[in-house]
């Protein structure tokens, strides 16, 4: 890194969802000693064409683990509901993050939390140094981030997702996000959410009462009887579900931001990688 360069635009790839998109959108391609590397190959073109067309000074890209997170000790139910990985992609994770080491990027995760909150955390910090910031994932727990200093880059349509964007998605403010996603909760992260009431209501709800503190202190005001009902007797199931939808941003995290600097990848590391992927048209 050179000693005068320094970052002023920050992107910070969700790794996890960049991996599910190229799999699911590249056909099956195995290298000859049989190993599936279709996700791997739609990572790298993917990685490669965000960093050469993106006009971010810093990059580093962010991953869950397999490992259990805080989330699931709180709730045991959390993403209980999803699918295991597809067999063929299972072995695909650990090259994926060679590859993004091969290009010179960070590729970071931490045991106990999920790549949304290292980029929280690292969206607060660089924020901190007066770095503009570009969350590329089309991820609409993220969107929670939205705001000064602090966009969104949806890298299938490579649009802007800014506050009027999330407005259209949830009927409320960035700042208001985690409060709709309480109420309404997430079927797709088995987040429980109140009965009845979804995206709509709960913005609704939240643009009457303020907040999700206000709502549940004065639930009894609600005029329909059945909601009315249903948030008295699930409060506590509306705050558990904003502690499952709030992003931590304040991960104990070790690799230094200054790190993340965007130099050109090291070709005597990139070619025998990309060579031992028999990606050629890509070298």
């Amino acid at each position: 890194m050179s000693e005068t360069q320094s970052i002023t635009h920050l992107c910070l790839v969700d790794g996890s969802g960049f991996i599910f998109r190229a799999f699911f959108s590249m056909p099956p391609l195995t290298r000859s000693d049989g190993t599936p590397v279709n996700a791997v190959l739609g990572f790298c073109n993917m990685l490669y064409r965000l960093a050469r067309d993106s006009d971010c000074d810093g990059l580093a890209v962010l991953f869950d683990t397999a490992q259990p997170t805080f989330r699931h000790e709180m709730y045991p139910a959390y993403k209980a509901n999803r699918d295991a990985p597809p067999e063929e992609l299972i072995p695909q994770f650990s090259i994926i993050r060679d590859a993004t080491r091969a290009f010179g990027f960070p590729a970071i995760e931490q045991a106990g939390f999920e790549a949304d909150d290292l980029i929280a955390t690292y969206a607060r910090l660089a924020k901190a140094r007066g770095w503009k910031v570009t969350i590329v994932s089309s991820d609409k727990d993220l969107m929670q981030l939205v705001g000064s200093g602090v966009d969104m880059l949806d890298p299938k349509t490579m649009s802007h997702i800014g506050p009027e964007q999330v407005f259209d998605k949830f009927g409320v403010a960035p700042d208001k996000v985690i409060d709709v996603q309480a109420l309404a909760g997430d079927s797709t992260d088995n987040v429980p959410g109140v009965r009845g009431i979804g995206i709509k209501i709960a913005a609704q709800l939240i643009a009457d009462y303020g907040d999700l503190d206000s709502l549940l202190s004065r639930a009894t005001e609600v005029k329909q009887p059945k909601r009315q009902q249903a948030l008295v007797e699930q409060a506590d199931l509306a705050r558990l579900s904003r502690e499952l939808v709030q992003l931590k941003e304040d991960v104990p995290v070790s690799e230094a931001m200054d790190e993340f600097v965007l130099t050109p990848p090291d070709l005597d590391v990139l070619r025998p990688f990309l060579l031992t992927q028999e990606f050629k048209a890509l070298l």
